[in-house]
């Protein structure tokens, strides 16, 4: 894929994860996945989307960044929502939370093969109980 193609799939991928379409994920991962460090498999990215969207319907992806290198993307993300059941040991509030993503990704084949994401869990905390 070249450069513009990496650009248009990422944000293909950004706006199905932002429409909550998770059962299009095929489109974007690999069957086997090195996920965040560990072997996986595509279900197990999705199992671990749907048990964050259960958590906080709202979520919310804003891309702001993007970097393509030969295969590589990397992306600064804002990730904003409502969680209406416990979250990251938190139960619901009615609080809201705004952090930062940063994103590492490798593509093959059209699709992802690696995926590392970070963000800050204990900002996220510190949001939902202030």
């Amino acid at each position: 894929m070249t450069d513009t193609d990496l650009r248009s799939f990422y944000h293909r991928y950004i706006t199905t994860l932002d429409a909550h379409q998770l059962e299009r994920m095929d489109e974007f991962v690999a069957d086997r996945v090195m996920l965040n460090g560990e072997w996986g498999t595509r279900d197990d990215v999705v199992a671990d989307m749907k048990s964050i969207i259960d958590a906080v319907p709202d979520f919310h992806w804003d891309l702001k960044e993007l970097l393509i290198d030969r295969g590589r993307i990397a992306a600064r993300v804002v990730n904003t929502g409502t969680p209406v059941k416990e979250w990251l040991g938190v139960p619901p509030t009615g609080a809201s939370f705004e952090i930062v993503e940063y994103a590492i990704y490798k593509v093959s084949n059209g699709r992802f093969v690696q995926m590392t994401n970070l963000h800050d869990s204990d900002d996220v905390r510190r949001q939902l109980t202030a």
